[in-house]
């Protein structure tokens, strides 16, 4: 009697009251509520009779509205069988998926949650290939990272990198006149290398340089930061007389 007054709703509870007999008070519940089971099965029965895989975006959407009218049917005394769930899903398959059908089928599953779990993975996989090939599709390079390309050009050419210092620690004390060496600008450099040369010569060697790859000046040749591709575009518009680049 505790347990059923319990768990029946509030409005049930002052209603019988003043039942103290247990089984008098299930027996009053099972008249007053037995026939909903003739309302639900009408309505069980034809959203089984409605319910199609093809109908739905995902699976789990899918499994979830099955179980749903599955367990209304069971609750109405219907015996649904393992068969019975398969068979749902292989009939109700998309027309352009017939040959996916087939190799389902052809594989024999026992259970429904078999063939629920295969058809999961598939789901997740099929998303997976999708995203991959939308983030870059087919025939597209991959873009080079700009800061992985700075960051070796400093280490190579300036050597302004932050375990630069260290590693002059670790080594020994620095040498003013490398530090000296490391901070002049490039047309410096060329008065150290070529005392003679001036620095008019100097810019004419950098632009000259870097002219013929990508026709940009300002910078030394191995110093050219300009994609392939753009050189390449550069490289051909040389190739076609009486055009302007």
């Amino acid at each position: 009697l505790i347990f059923l007054r319990h768990n029946i709703d509030d409005g049930l509870k002052y209603e019988y009251l003043t039942v103290e007999n247990p089984l008098e008070l299930w027996q009053n519940l099972n008249n007053r509520f037995e026939h909903l089971k003739a309302v639900v099965l009408p309505k069980a029965l034809s959203d089984w009779a409605q319910l199609r895989f093809q109908d739905f975006k995902t699976v789990s959407e899918y499994n979830s509205t099955l179980f749903k009218i599955v367990s209304q049917l069971k609750m109405c005394g219907e015996v649904i069988t393992e068969d019975m769930l398969l068979e749902k899903i292989y009939r109700t398959f998309h027309t352009s998926n017939v040959l996916l059908q087939q190799q389902y089928r052809l594989h024999g599953f026992k259970k429904y949650r078999e063939l629920i779990g295969s058809l999961l993975i598939a789901e997740k996989n099929n998303e997976l290939l999708l995203q991959n090939h939308v983030s870059r599709p087919t025939g597209s390079a991959s873009l080079p990272e700009v800061n992985a390309t700075s960051s070796h050009f400093r280490g190579r050419g300036r050597g302004r990198g932050r375990g630069n210092g260290r590693n002059q620690n670790f080594l020994g004390p620095r040498n003013n006149n490398s530090m000296k060496w490391q901070n002049l600008d490039t047309e410096q450099r060329q008065k150290c290398r070529n005392p003679g040369q001036s620095s008019n010569a100097g810019q004419a060697q950098i632009k000259r340089g870097n002219y013929h790859r990508c026709g940009m000046e300002g910078h030394w040749h191995r110093a050219c930061r300009t994609a392939k591709h753009w050189v390449d575009l550069y490289q051909a518009s040389l190739n076609e007389k009486g055009k302007q680049i």
